[in-house]
């Protein structure tokens, strides 16, 4: 037999006791939440990262997220037993992204199944607290808002110490019509809170999402984005920022861009501020075949600690089919960790060809950013730039980005830009994207064959590994039709 719950009310009364003085709908105040963090007994997401780090090992961390209270505490705790991952995630429904609070909890009343993800506004931060304490790991909330102030509210009373996303991150890649005033500074409101809480002496996460739209996206563009957001993170109080990057696909300019972020954390950011390098594995087309995508996934994992990265977001053989199960995700997880096994020590990359391109890399994020860092008021500097083209992103869904410039991979696979718009690129890097993309004889001009060469990038590991579009999945792994 299901069990079931009886309808709640938006932010309604979860199982469990209200602390005194507290309604069922009110929330405690940033204190109470401190003082329930601080007596939780686990590590928060910040220590966590903090001695993976110093130790060595990359921290490892899952994509989960369902709709039924009952069936996420269930998830998490199946993933905690089985795979063990240093940090757990709850992905937030779309409906509560948009701040679509009450569709949220009609659904969650009527058929939760339906849910992309966990609406924790509707089921309310007490139920919050249950999933906290119903596992050891430190939660991180990823979602997908650009306006995360209630959400963020509801997630620090629930004891969680990790929350993704930022003014640009999670505007541009989502939204179609939400200026990027209206984000920037909803988001500045979310680093403020930050401060306060370390005030009271926990240090919240704030992970920046580099990952943008997350496919062909050029390791200067992720990174000068997280330079902005982290500046005015670290401005508003923010005192742990971890930096995101998508794995374009290339060895050598993956790794690079991951020992790009120490770099420029210590050229931007105030001394004594924690920043972390996370590497998402790859988002684009993943292959359809099971062993493949296991491939793929433990080379992604070995990017990340040849990169120096703190985390790791995991990927699952079941990738390109949609949603994975809770078995591919504790197998995704156990792979990826793996990786960091001391027999791996011997490992390493062609040091070179990685200085030469964090050298580009720096240089291009430089080129995007510094100017805009002169100015006083940033978030006005920012939205000017995106307006002027001087800052993009590629294939964004929103009118507020220009989406001008062209991505392109070199003969090696490396992501380079065909287009850079009106990118405010010095001219040696200018020539420099040329002369790489020039090495490659099929790049043209043409609107036929841009369109077939982007189409043949996005799809760059299912070609590596030659696979067809008549290879399915199965429970036991891959067949072919």
């Amino acid at each position: 037999m299901t069990r079931t719950h009886k309808p709640l009310a938006l932010l309604g009364t979860p199982a469990g006791k209200s602390p005194p003085g507290h309604t069922a709908t009110s929330l405690p105040t940033l204190a109470e939440s401190a003082a329930y963090i601080t007596g939780l007994g686990k590590s928060t997401a910040a220590e966590v990262l903090q001695a993976c780090r110093d130790s060595g090992r990359v921290a490892i961390q899952p994509r989960c997220g369902v709709g039924g209270h009952l069936e996420m505490m269930n998830l998490l705790t199946t993933l905690e037993a089985d795979a063990h991952p240093d940090i757990l995630t709850l992905t937030i429904d779309s409906h509560t992204r948009l701040k679509r609070f009450e569709e949220a909890l009609r659904t969650l009343n009527r058929h939760p199944a339906d849910l992309n993800g966990y609406p924790l506004v509707a089921h309310g931060w007490q139920r919050g607290r249950e999933l906290n304490e119903s596992v050891t790991a430190p939660l991180e909330i990823r979602h997908g808002s650009p306006d995360a102030r209630r959400l963020f509210d509801v997630s620090v009373a629930s004891g969680i110490t990790s929350f993704e996303g930022g003014g640009i991150s999670y505007n541009l890649p989502y939204s179609k019509a939400v200026p990027l005033a209206e984000s920037l500074g909803a988001w500045q409101d979310v680093d403020r809170r930050c401060g306060e809480l370390a005030d009271h002496g926990v240090i919240v996460d704030r992970e920046l999402f580099g990952t943008l739209t997350a496919v062909l996206v050029p390791p200067s563009i992720s990174l000068a984005i997280s330079v902005i957001e982290a500046v005015l993170a670290a401005r508003a109080g923010v005192r742990c920022i971890s930096i995101a990057y998508p794995q374009g696909g290339h060895l050598a300019q993956d790794v690079a861009a991951l020992r790009c972020i120490p770099a420029l954390a210590e050229r931007y950011l105030p001394t004594g501020t924690q920043v972390h390098a996370v590497l998402h594995e790859f988002m684009g087309v993943f292959p359809r075949q099971r062993g493949n995508a296991e491939d793929l996934i433990f080379y992604g994992a070995l990017v990340a600690r040849l990169g120096g990265a703190s985390k790791l977001i995991t990927k699952t053989y079941q990738e390109a089919y949609g949603i994975p199960d809770t078995r591919a995700n504790v197998e995704g997880l156990r792979l990826a960790d793996r990786a960091n096994s001391p027999l791996l020590g011997f490992l390493t990359a062609e040091e070179t060809r990685i200085a030469t391109e964090m050298e580009l890399i720096l240089s291009e994020v430089g080129d995007l950013v510094d100017t805009l860092l002169e100015r006083t008021n940033l978030i006005e500097a920012a939205v000017d730039a995106f307006d002027q083209g001087t800052l993009d992103i590629p294939f964004s869904a929103s009118r507020y980005a220009r989406s001008d410039i062209i991505p392109r991979r070199d003969a090696e696979g490396a992501i380079r830009y065909l287009s850079t718009g009106s990118l405010p690129f010095s001219t040696a890097n200018r020539n420099r994207n040329d002369k790489l993309l020039k090495a490659r004889p099929d790049v043209e001009a043409g609107l036929g064959s841009l369109l077939a060469g982007l189409t043949g990038d996005i799809n760059y590991f299912r070609t590596v590994f030659q696979e067809s579009d008549e290879t399915a999945v199965t429970s036991d792994g891959p067949a072919t039709k």
